[in-house]
């Protein structure tokens, strides 16, 4: 492409947008060169680690969970494409593409917690954290509500209580997750849910409602036609997200809370042994992809 093709194509850029063009490139002429620190703004991105105690392997723990957060983001990111946009097969096999690339890595990523920490240091430096989970991690619930309807998030215990033509308020009253920080007898609610509740309840459920009949699962049940070649990839989506990668999470606290049989309590205080488990959690996004021999057996092998 010719310099005065750019030029032109340039100008035309900002008169379409009403805009004096000359202005621009005067701005160009002066605007400094980029570079990789500012752009990634990669002294900012290293400075986020603030340890609250002395042990250096807490720096380890800290960055790995932002990592686990920009993992996050980017499956929303591709998320939020499928979900906004109209359907198209060819982008679906590709995002999923990228959704599976993304969990595999977050499962293999777990061996960075498992082995990357010194075990006593850890287990002294945990108490510090208390009452902050990994379950206060909103981002890990947009993903849920993007992918399928609320009532795929609700376990069983969750579906006996509640009533018939649930709102969406009704739904986040019995969803599964909130069974790690609330007492179903007494009605106490543990401070690390009450915290997540405080800050993030009122977004989740506008976003539960901004997306109802969009979720993928929704989108991939209105789709008549649906390749056998796309049917694989969400159902591989759904057993790395919510299979593999819980029981990794779960093999990595008995690592560290249960390594000597002592059964140590999770730092959010929920029972971890129970709360980690594909089979008390039976979350799955794409339930109608499964036969009743898989749904039974959710969980029980990766």
């Amino acid at each position: 492409m010719s310099n005065e093709k750019i030029i032109n194509d340039i100008e035309n850029k900002y008169q379409q947008l009403g805009e004096n063009p000359e202005t621009y490139l005067k701005g160009l002429l002066h605007a400094k060169p980029i570079n990789y620190w500012d752009y990634v703004e990669a002294d900012t991105l290293l400075s986020l680690q603030k340890p609250r105690t002395n042990f250096k392997d807490e720096e380890i723990f800290i960055m790995y969970h932002q990592v686990t957060e920009l993992f996050l983001k980017m499956m929303v990111h591709e998320i939020k494409q499928l979900v906004y946009e109209p359907f198209n097969e060819s982008v679906w096999l590709e995002k999923l593409d990228r959704l599976n690339r993304y969990t595999n890595m977050l499962i293999g990523s777990f061996d960075v917690m498992k082995y990357g920490m010194n075990y006593d240091d850890y287990n002294t430096f945990r108490s510090s954290l208390t009452p902050a989970s990994g379950f206060q991690s909103v981002t890990f619930r947009l993903i849920e509500i993007y992918c399928t309807r609320l009532e795929n998030l609700i376990n069983e215990e969750g579906k006996n209580r509640i009533g018939e033509n649930p709102s969406t308020t009704d739904y986040f009253e019995h969803i599964y997750w909130k069974d790690a920080g609330l007492n179903r007898k007494t009605g106490k609610k543990s401070l690390t849910l009450l915290q997540f509740e405080e800050k993030y309840l009122d977004r989740l459920v506008a976003m539960a409602n901004k997306t109802k009949g969009a979720t993928l699962e929704e989108k991939i049940l209105k789709t008549q036609n649906c390749s056998e070649a796309l049917k694989m990839k969400l159902k591989e989506f759904d057993h790395l997200y919510n299979v593999a990668w819980p029981l990794v999470h779960l093999e990595t606290a008995q690592h560290y809370l249960d390594l000597k049989g002592e059964n140590k309590a999770a730092t959010g205080g929920s029972e971890w042994k129970k709360y980690l488990h594909p089979k008390f959690q039976q979350r799955k996004f794409f339930p109608t992809l499964w036969n009743n021999d898989e749904i039974t057996n959710w969980g029980n092998n990766k």
